[in-house]
């Protein structure tokens, strides 16, 4: 069990760094609700997934999944940072793509556990059951989840404006650390 609530803090680090960078924006309990539905069902799910595609398919998905997650998270906050300079420049202030909008969050929430695949394999050679394993994981990952996104909206209230634009570069940066290997 020591070895599976290890795992599930080891997946569930992404997902607490990408909503400190949605909640600098501003979390409302709408934005809440969201992040901690996605980033538990994609966080839960993609091991699961995993373990049902089988053991060559998903470590060969999971060597691509890793630079594939990166280039989506790198993408998603260059969004992120492009629409809060525009916003910016037009003077207008609109919630933070990112974090308000479903779309790019279910993005995000894809980015950030799609190398749990080769993750659901190795979920197979701990003797632990999958139910206990899928509720471990969805309940650690929604809780660092909405950690993050307290401690994200903490910090945007500090930063005031620049905050979205902040939260674009700490999802950019967290997609960096994915491609390193760091997270």
């Amino acid at each position: 069990m020591l070895a599976l609530l290890l795992v599930a803090v080891s997946l569930g680090l992404s997902n607490f760094a990408a909503a400190i960078g949605i909640g600098v924006a501003g979390v409302d309990g709408g934005t809440r609700l969201r992040v901690g539905l996605i980033f538990g069902l994609f966080e839960t799910g993609m091991p699961l997934l995993g373990l049902l595609l089988g053991r060559s398919l998903a470590h060969a998905l999971g060597h691509a999944a890793h630079w594939i997650g990166a280039g989506l998270l790198i993408a998603t906050g260059g969004y992120a940072v492009v629409q809060a300079i525009r916003g910016r420049a037009e003077e207008r202030h609109e919630p933070a793509v990112a974090g308000r909008r479903t779309g790019p969050l279910v993005v995000t929430g894809i980015a950030l556990s799609i190398d749990n695949l080769a993750v659901g394999f190795a979920l197979g050679t701990y003797h632990v059951g999958l139910a206990v394993a899928a509720i471990t994981i969805g309940v650690v990952s929604v809780t660092m989840s909405l950690l993050g996104l307290e401690l994200g909206d903490r910090l945007g209230t500090r930063t005031g404006e620049w905050g979205e634009l902040l939260g674009g570069l700490v999802l950019i940066a967290v997609g960096v650390a994915v491609a390193s290997g760091i997270l």
